[in-house]
């Protein structure tokens, strides 16, 4: 038997020194792979339930509004989308006007009972919305400059009413988008008929400051 040499272990000795700084990178990069794949399972669970519960949230939101308003809503006076109240320009107002017709009226009074027992119910404000179509102001009695004004003006009348049929006027604010947001082309007198339109929108206290 031929006993190594002296070079043969020299050459052999490195070898095991470096097998083992090579598994201990191997292993660390293995433990913060590890790491990071459980830290993302945890921010993707907290993800989904944040997502379920804020839809379980708006659903059920949704629900107590169809209860609250399910005469109008039958009666198709009304419509409820994404938890938005809308109600048709045409109930409410002539054209180029601001003046509440008497439907639109009694249509507001008994819409206040069912708001003023949800915001008591909910933290929420009410935002009441005017939209117009896109067409130009031309003749108003009331002088509007343009659908700007008459949008604000609009909802502001619904407001209003609504406060004085008794909802907390510190719970409820107006805002007038003119002929943006529309709900449909105005390239109809039907589309258009559509895009006229008063919303009525709870909406958290914080997303209003």
């Amino acid at each position: 038997m031929i006993a190594p040499s002296d070079e043969d272990e020299a050459a052999l000795a490195p070898i095991w020194p470096v097998f083992g700084d090579l598994m201990a990178c191997l292993f660390g990069l293995f433990v913060l792979f590890f790491v990071w794949a459980i830290a993302f399972q945890v921010d993707l669970t907290r993800s989904l339930e944040k997502e379920r519960t804020e839809h379980e949230v708006e659903s059920a939101k949704l629900k107590t509004l169809e209860q609250a308003f399910a005469g109008p809503l039958a009666e198709g006076r009304i419509t409820i989308v994404d938890g938005r109240i809308g109600i048709r320009g045409n109930v409410l107002f002539e054209l180029s006007s601001a003046d509440l017709e008497p439907e639109g009226s009694s249509l507001l009074t008994g819409l206040a009972a069912p708001l003023r027992s949800y915001l008591a119910q909910h933290d929420e404000l009410i935002m009441i919305s005017g939209f117009t179509d896109d067409r130009p102001i031309t003749a108003s009695r009331q002088g509007y400059k343009d659908n700007w004004q008459l949008s604000a003006e609009r909802a502001l009348t619904v407001t209003r009413a609504l406060v004085a049929a008794g909802v907390p006027a510190d719970a409820i604010f107006a805002a007038g988008f003119g002929a943006g947001h529309p709900v449909a082309p105005n390239d109809t007198s039907e589309n258009r008929a559509l895009n006229r339109r008063v919303e009525i929108s709870p909406i958290p206290r914080k997303a209003a400051k």
